[in-house]
């Protein structure tokens, strides 16, 4: 069986392989013999490839693979100690931006890195001239110097060093994406992980070169995905199913995402402006004419439809225990709002604004403010709007969380403790106490706690209802190149009508430990006046069955034998126990099911 499947997916594979190849070669030989896409690339890119981001995506992985110990377990990294917790746990902010939740946490980000990253690489060129490329036949006409003729790296001044392609490709390109990833989470408001930050910053220096195209190369990188899942598993049988999981927005890195989108407008800004002075000291043009501005109406169309399609929108508030607060009209408006402010910063003029009160070359502050351009205004307005995202990471990064003792008995793994708790304080969110417009950062969470004091780490690794969707969930904490393992266990009975009682177990090398014991649930039936209860204890489970002021205490029947309480019969068949009492047969409580696991 397992032959025939691997053979019938290798079939599909095959025939849409023909399918696509067929395609292209179609649209290959109806592009020739001008070849514009081919001269295109060839112009800009170093062998029409995009080294720089290839580069940066092969660090990215390396990154998963050996820091997070991803290669032991694709699908399951160690996540929690690369988080941006704190500037007092440098390891956490030095990988942050560049460490990944999950397979497809990865997938999704290189494949749109793939995408922006070759539109941002392709703007700022590995030959800042650009090359003379044979319009006819597709050829360079100025023969790229090989390695070994390049001259020392001594030898080259600093403009030359600046247009070294080589250098420009494999240094300048991915050492720009991979240092923003570290410094964009420096301002992360929150613990956040991955590279998103990086690609929304090649998204935003895309999408001032190319407005229109940017936006269509967003479906480009969807393409990229649907082919990548293809790969994977050519054909798919599913069916529907209960799942578990927060809100799609409540997942997002919001404020990370604005923070790179807006970076990578600045920097495409400066370097539009930067070509634009050399050409006027006199320096040929580089490869774009300066003069040629995208139009405010396309640049602020593109970053509101861009937002809009990545939820920039998702502007949100914590409210406790996995519920959470969405504005959405405050967050459209917002992000109208910064697409203005880009639409002004890129297509701005350069004339004063005043032209009666300006001075040619200003030299104090109200002689400055006489003289402003709208560009100037634009760019003055887009520096602000990133101190406004950024500023509010920086408080709870200097905050170092409090070292208190955690509810239960935590599992003590190399620094990390493990335990579980509800209806506790959230120590992540209310490390910087703030009350604003009827919300606060004091909330409650409850689920799996993780704390590593030294590491400045507090996280519900697991939520409540999380691990009550699954039954149990795997808690991996380690470090860079080493990981260790928590089991986390719910095992638990609804009383009939009363609700369920469970406990929570952490199992670790074989060896199991309690960390939590539900409420008692009394179960509704009464039996000959008397009322039954059912509730978790550290070892397993109890009944106890109260009336006319005494009570008695038994544990609960394995399967397929009973136990006598105060003249009651309770027997236990498979995942159901009932209670007997003469003639009488009552349910009183059956074994709780998990969803995740049917």
């Amino acid at each position: 069986m397992v032959a025939e499947a691997l053979s019938s997916d290798a079939a599909h594979l095959a025939a849409g392989g023909v399918l696509v190849a067929g395609a292209l070669a179609v649209v290959y030989r109806a592009d020739r013999p001008g070849g514009a896409w081919t001269r295109a690339l060839r112009s800009r890119f170093l062998l029409g490839v995009p080294w720089g981001t290839l580069v940066a995506i092969a660090a990215v992985v390396a990154v998963y693979l050996f820091v997070q110990s991803g290669l032991e377990n694709p699908d399951r990294p160690v996540v929690i100690p690369f988080r941006s917790w704190s500037y007092f746990y440098p390891e956490g902010m030095l990988w942050s931006g560049l460490a990944h939740s999950g397979r497809g946490h990865i997938t999704g980000n290189l494949l749109s890195t793939l995408v922006a990253g070759t539109l941002a690489e392709y703007a700022y060129g590995h030959f800042p001239g650009g090359r003379d490329v044979d319009e006819e036949t597709g050829t360079v006409r100025s023969a790229l110097p090989s390695v070994g003729s390049l001259p020392s790296i001594e030898s080259l001044s600093r403009d030359s060093l600046a247009a070294n392609p080589f250098l420009r490709a494999f240094v300048v390109v991915p050492g720009a994406m991979l240092s923003f990833g570290v410094l964009s989470s420096l301002f992360a408001l929150g613990p956040v992980i991955g590279f998103s930050g990086v690609v929304f910053a090649l998204w935003g220096f895309a999408l001032v070169f190319y407005p229109v195209k940017t936006i269509a190369a967003l479906t480009g990188a969807t393409l990229v995905n649907v082919a990548y899942e293809t790969l994977r598993n050519p054909v798919v049988v599913s069916e529907a199913s209960g799942s578990y999981g927060t809100p799609s927005w409540a997942n997002i890195a919001i404020q990370g995402h604005a923070v790179g989108l807006i970076g990578g407008v600045l920097a495409a800004v400066w370097l539009v402006r930067r070509r634009r002075r050399q050409r006027h000291r006199g320096k040929p043009i580089e490869w774009i004419d300066p003069d040629s501005r995208t139009a405010a109406l396309a640049a602020f169309g593109a970053v509101l439809l861009f937002g809009a399609s990545r939820r920039l929108w998702a502007v949100y508030w914590h409210l406790g225990n996995e519920r959470y607060e969405l504005y959405r009209a405050v967050g459209l408006g917002l992000l109208a709002v910064l697409a203005a402010i880009v639409a002004l910063a890129v297509a701005g003029r350069d004339q004063p604004i005043r032209p009666e009160l300006a001075v040619p070359e200003p030299e104090t502050v109200r002689e400055g403010v006489r003289s402003a351009t709208p560009a100037a205004v634009g760019l003055l307005l887009l520096v602000s709007a990133l101190a406004v995202v950024a500023g509010p990471g920086i408080a709870p990064n200097l905050v170092a969380v409090d070292d208190d003792e955690l509810p239960g008995d935590p599992i003590e793994v190399d620094g990390y403790r493990v335990t579980y708790a509800e209806n506790v304080e959230n120590r992540a969110v209310s490390v910087v106490d703030v009350e604003a417009f009827g919300r606060s950062t004091s909330v409650n969470t409850s689920g799996v706690i993780v704390a590593n004091a030294d590491r400045e780490i507090w996280t519900t690794a697991v939520s409540k209802g999380n691990l009550a969707f699954w039954g149990y969930r795997a808690v991996d904490v380690g470090g860079t190149g080493w990981r260790e393992t928590v089991w986390v266990q719910r095992t638990g009975w609804v009383a009939t009508n009363g609700g369920p009682t469970y406990r929570v177990d952490a199992v670790r090398n074989e060896t199991r430990s309690t960390l939590f014991t539900s409420e008692p649930a009394r179960a509704e039936p009464r039996i000959d006046g008397r009322n039954v209860t059912v509730a978790a204890v550290e070892d397993g489970f109890e009944l106890r069955v109260e009336g006319d002021g005494e009570s008695e205490v038994g544990s609960l029947p394995a399967a397929n034998e009973s136990v006598t309480l105060r003249g009651v019969t309770f027997v236990r068949k498979s995942d159901a126990v009932f209670a007997v009492r003469g003639k009488t047969r009552v349910r009183i409580a059956e074994r709780e099911t998990y969803e995740g696991r049917q």
